[in-house]
């Protein structure tokens, strides 16, 4: 009796380990499965710019700071701050009473050298005519370009020294910048490409230039990185930005892109290796055309619009690619219909 008492209290205890082995089995798939069902993803509108950034100030097409060439008292001012000039326009004249003096007289002595002199010896003055008109041209100051007098301090009856500055004309048919450029980045440059500009004067407005060039050379900054100093420019920009002003910029390396991305844990497949989803309000299946955007993400082709919240269809401890596949998935190292779905998706 004492030896089946035994027997069934060993019989009753393993049918109590099956038992409690089993609830335990059973409550795991239900936590698993409940935790599987609260799992959503939503499909993201993400924006790709392939760009480098710049920053820097905005210059004038040309620039020439108005300077005397020489000593002297200011015998006219032809024009004021704003005027437009043109080329070869004189904007001041110093007093040349001396030199339109010493020329008359030298010009004299010439003319009687042509009668009396020795050949060499009207060479050497005819030389030294030329530097006698020189002396004449250096009591203007003239515009080198077609531009417009930014800014003039000067009057009639000021006495002036060589290399005093007066003021400034500038072009502005357009502004150009330099730039500084990471040495890692120059090889990317190419001329003509896009530069979006953005001005602290404009508010929520970006101006369009693009890449003129850049040296054959680079240089070294205080900071110790070795740079490119690229010229960029601008032909159309708003009556508010002027020189010198500064800004921030990105020059355009290829096309903004917008992508709809989700997590590829969204993604499921059936026995034809077609990927759909499911939407997590209604169920419903959507069938989807998908490419892979880097380890965890895809890249939703057709199918989605955007903003939708997805069930999770795959475990992300099932996480993999089948690199076999890549040849068959869409091109470029996604997938697309004619795809299957990677192991464990």
């Amino acid at each position: 009796m004492q030896k089946k008492k035994i027997i069934k209290i060993a019989l009753f205890t393993g049918i109590g380990i099956i038992v409690i082995g089993g609830l335990l089995f059973l409550i795991r798939n239900l936590l698993v499965n409940k935790n599987k069902e609260n799992v959503f993803y939503t499909v993201n509108n993400e924006t790709y710019e392939n760009v480098i950034e710049i920053s820097g100030t905005v210059a004038a097409a040309q620039e020439q700071t108005l300077q005397a060439l020489s000593d002297g008292t200011v015998l006219a001012v032809y024009v004021q701050a704003g005027d437009k000039v043109k080329k070869g326009d004189v904007i001041l004249q110093l007093d040349d009473t001396t030199e339109q003096y010493n020329l008359a007289k030298h010009d004299y002595d010439m003319a009687t050298t042509r009668i009396s002199g020795s050949e060499r010896e009207l060479k050497l003055m005819e030389t030294q005519r030329l530097s006698l008109v020189q002396k004449i041209a250096d009591r203007q100051v003239v515009a080198t370009f077609d531009g417009i007098v930014a800014d003039l301090d000067v009057a009639v009856g000021d006495s002036l020294e060589a290399k005093d500055t007066i003021g400034t004309l500038v072009n502005i048919d357009y502004l150009t910048a330099e730039v500084e450029i990471a040495e890692t980045d120059v090889q990317k440059l190419a001329v003509g490409q896009k530069v979006n500009f953005t001005f602290s004067a404009l508010e929520n407005e970006t101006v369009e230039g693009y890449v003129t060039g850049w040296p054959a050379i680079g240089e070294i900054t205080s900071r110790g990185a070795t740079v490119v100093t690229a010229k960029v420019r601008i032909d159309n920009y708003p009556a508010a930005i002027l020189p010198n002003f500064s800004f921030t910029g990105k020059i355009e390396l290829s096309p903004t892109e917008e992508n709809l991305v989700v997590s590829r844990y969204a993604i499921a497949y059936d026995e034809d290796g077609q990927a759909y989803v499911e939407l997590a309000r209604s169920g419903k299946v959507i069938n989807v055309s998908i490419q892979r955007y880097g380890n965890e993400y895809v890249k939703i082709l057709e199918g989605l619009s955007g903003g939708e919240v997805l069930k999770q269809l795959t475990k992300p401890k099932s996480s993999g690619w089948n690199k076999n596949r890549e040849g068959r998935m869409g091109g470029q190292g996604g997938f697309g219909r004619a795809g299957g779905p990677p192991p464990g998706m």
